[in-house]
């Protein structure tokens, strides 16, 4: 039989339940109403342990009669339950979101998170000497999780200090640490007693591990996942030129072709741009998004070199050096701890070394001052005739130019392109007015067809020193400067000796 409520004036005594827009029954209190709402959601709930999304706009509307009808709360529970599933959105799966830098993927469990961590580690621990253990980053204030590697002998000596009630302490404690640190000393270890193979292994990068409750479109699966954490992916580096470097010896080095290089740096113009030790050059690293670091001790045997020996010669300009002595290779057994970032090495420390028989070393004499160096003897002109065979059709003229000529105005500023002392300054046939200067380092340098001459025999003069005015003198189409450099009394082209 129905449930009669007797009639009380007053406050109301039954209720309406609405769900989404939807009568779902009448209840005798608000109290029975919001029962029943948790009674439904628990009911769509249980089908996973996961969190489930479902509209539900509960209303309740009180009124006060004689008599009435209500339902128990379990009977509008089985209501509401029908309409929750009819407004269900999706399920949010518990979730593990794992960031690297700037990159980051969801996956679906804990394992699969260790799953990931271990196979980026197993490419370099072989012999699975190492674990991952997840622990708490004590920095955050949320709980965000980090790995850390550990080796078996970490893990099993944890295991067994965490089940000693009474762990050593004191002087106990740092007895045991200073007998552990009383390693031999290398000389006295033979190559024998070197434990070689992979020492140490940890993440180059952060990783943060932080659980959350996501769509199921947005989780990666592990394959996939393991993919894109490992996989080689192209990464702007610099690289630092050392002495002997050539663009195409560092392009090769990190499978670039010379092209690629030069489009890659602004600084370097064509194949033949000079480069110097310490100069940064930007290259192309292939690197995974997760990096690992690890070092190995290795046991080999090589032929080496000496360092080259130099002998410094004042008298020399640093373009100058010779050999005195050749080298010779010499031979030793190693064992070197060998640091690496992926698959590639980052330093090597030599742990022991025997010399078989040592390399001689080469010597080279070298030069110590800095060579003087040429510029353009006048600001602007138009190069109006190059170095090497030409057609003049001006009588007198050599077919064969010795130097460069600039067009440009008479009266025109002519500074000498490097310091020395005047040697010629005055009328000089078919140069018309001209001046030479020679140079510490031996060379010569010539300005023809000048209007005026602002120097003497003798003097010494600075580089871009004013020495004279461009004229149209001599043997001469027109206004212009003539402009040679001699080396050991013969000229060369002067645009290859300028800077």
């Amino acid at each position: 039989m129905p449930s009669m409520v007797k009639f009380q004036k007053g406050p109301n005594n039954i209720f309406t339940v609405i769900l989404n827009d939807v009568v779902v029954g009448t209840v005798e209190s608000r109290d029975e109403a919001y029962k029943a709402l948790r009674m439904a959601r628990k009911a769509i709930s249980t089908s996973n342990d996961e969190l489930t999304l479902a509209t539900a706009n509960l209303a309740v509307k009180g009124d006060n009669v004689l008599w009435g009808e209500v339902e128990s709360a379990a009977r509008v529970a089985g209501k509401m339950t029908d309409v929750l599933y009819s407004s269900k959105k999706s399920t949010l799966n518990r979730a593990y979101s794992i960031k690297v830098n700037e990159f980051s993927v969801n996956l679906a469990s804990i394992d699969e998170v260790m799953a990931l961590l271990k196979t980026s580690i197993s490419k370099y621990d072989t012999e699975d000497q190492y674990d991952i253990k997840l622990v708490l980053d004590p920095s955050r204030e949320v709980n965000v999780l980090m790995p850390q590697v550990l080796s078996r002998e970490e893990v099993q000596r944890d295991e067994e200090i965490a089940q000693t009630s009474m762990p050593e302490a004191g002087f106990f404690a740092t007895i045991t640490d200073v007998v552990n640190a009383a390693t031999p000393l290398a000389y006295d270890k033979d190559f024998s007693d070197y434990k070689l193979g992979l020492q140490s292994i940890d993440f180059k990068d952060k990783v943060e591990i932080v659980e959350s409750y996501l769509p199921g479109e947005e989780l990666t699966d592990l394959s996939t996942a393991i993919d894109e954490v490992t996989k080689d992916k192209e990464t702007n580096q610099i690289y630092e030129v050392k002495s002997g470097d050539t663009l195409g010896a560092i392009a090769q080095a990190y499978n670039l072709t010379l092209d690629q290089l030069i489009a890659m740096n602004e600084s370097l113009e064509d194949e033949y741009t000079r480069i110097r030790p310490e100069d940064e050059i930007i290259v192309t690293v292939p690197e995974p998004e997760l990096s690992v670091n690890y070092v190995i001790e290795k046991y080999y045997e090589e032929d080496y070199e000496a360092p080259i020996e130099y002998v410094d010669n004042d008298n020399w300009y640093t373009t100058q050096s010779k050999v005195l002595q050749e080298p010779s290779a010499g031979h030793r057994k190693v064992v070197a701890l060998v640091s690496y970032t992926d698959d590639g090495e980052i330093s090597r420390e030599i742990e022991k070394e025997e010399v078989t028989y040592q390399a001689v070393p080469k010597i080279v004499e070298r030069g110590t001052i800095v060579p003087p160096t040429y510029i353009k003897p006048i600001s602007g002109g138009r190069l109006s005739s190059g170095f090497g065979k030409r057609n003049t059709g001006i009588k007198g003229a050599s077919r064969y130019h010795k130097g460069v000529d600039w067009a440009t105005p008479t009266g025109t500023a002519v500074v000498a392109s490097s310091s020395g002392v005047v040697t010629r300054a005055g009328w000089g046939s078919g140069y018309g007015y001209c001046v030479y200067i020679r140079h510490p380092d031996g060379r010569e340098t010539r300005y023809g067809h000048l209007s005026k001459v602002l120097v003497s025999v003798g003097k010494s003069v600075t580089q871009g020193q004013k020495i004279a005015l461009s004229g149209n003198t001599g043997v001469s189409s027109g206004p212009h400067l003539h402009f040679e450099i001699l080396i050991n009394g013969s000229q060369v082209n002067p645009l290859n000796y300028l800077n």
